[in-house]
């Protein structure tokens, strides 16, 4: 079953959610984002690759939101080994490259969604509501320069 975050229908699960980000600033924001959800748990916190990867092997959560710039291990390589080992997780990228080789590498490391954080204020909460239902989501300025970047809401995931 797929929880309804932001609906009228009453929550049939609660969506539970590590967040990954070096800088506590950025995890506070995230947190307290998604606090007034009531169908969100943030399950656990990390602030490297290392701690996110055993993390989300503990507390197995259903999203990782995950800054791509961490001080030991590349964003994308957590996400790789973390669906590689719970290929169910959906991961969500939060981070501050627009770059379009970035995005595409993200985005084939197995990500649903590409939130830049210039833009998180507004994306966070739709990208996440667009995870719960296994669509993707990338911010518009992530699509830029990205050939043929189709809609923002893209066809659910296929893969698990």
């Amino acid at each position: 079953m797929v929880a309804e975050l932001f609906g009228g229908l009453a929550p049939a699960s609660t969506t539970r959610v590590l967040v990954v980000d070096d800088f506590a600033p950025w995890r506070r924001m995230v947190r307290l984002t998604l606090r007034a959800k009531p169908n969100i748990e943030i399950v656990a916190e990390a602030e490297n690759g290392m701690v996110a990867i055993q993390k989300a092997l503990d507390v197995k959560p259903d999203i990782v939101v995950l800054d791509i710039e961490l001080p030991d291990l590349n964003g994308i390589e957590v996400a790789r080994e973390i669906r590689r080992s719970l290929p169910g997780i959906r991961i969500l990228f939060l981070t501050e490259s627009s770059a379009p080789e970035v995005v595409q590498e993200a985005m084939s490391a197995g990500a649903l969604g590409y939130v830049l954080k210039s833009t998180a204020a507004h994306d966070l909460e739709p990208a996440l509501e667009a995870l719960v239902h296994d669509s993707h989501f990338l911010s518009l300025g992530a699509t830029g320069s990205m050939k043929n970047p189709g809609s923002i809401f893209g066809n659910r995931r296929k893969d698990h």
